[in-house]
């Protein structure tokens, strides 16, 4: 299943809004299968599977592992470092998510 660049667009809107986990949950999976012809982008879906099971989401823990095996080991600092950076950027949202 493909997904549009409207749907990344209305998804990463959702994060925008109210950084929880199931919309986190959601661009990991957006990431992690055909975009538009593209392929997966596995850097972007490990971090927003990471951002979702540091909020609780068991799946997005399944799914961040699952894909780790298909990366280097390059790929995967940079979807950490890119977590980390969008935690730093992010952290009210964060806060308020975790209060939710």
């Amino acid at each position: 299943m493909a997904f549009t660049d409207v749907e990344v667009k209305e998804a990463e809107a959702a994060v925008a809004a109210s950084a929880n986990a199931e919309d986190l949950f959601r661009l990991g999976l957006i990431y992690s299968t055909e975009l538009e012809d593209r392929g997966p982008d596995y850097v972007e879906a490990h971090k927003w599977f990471n951002l979702a099971a540091m909020l609780g989401n068991r799946p997005a823990k399944a799914y961040r592992d699952e894909i780790k095996l298909e990366m280097s080991g390059e790929d995967l600092t940079l979807a950490q470092r890119a977590a980390r950076g969008w935690m730093a950027e992010n952290r009210e949202l964060l806060q308020a998510a975790k209060a939710a």
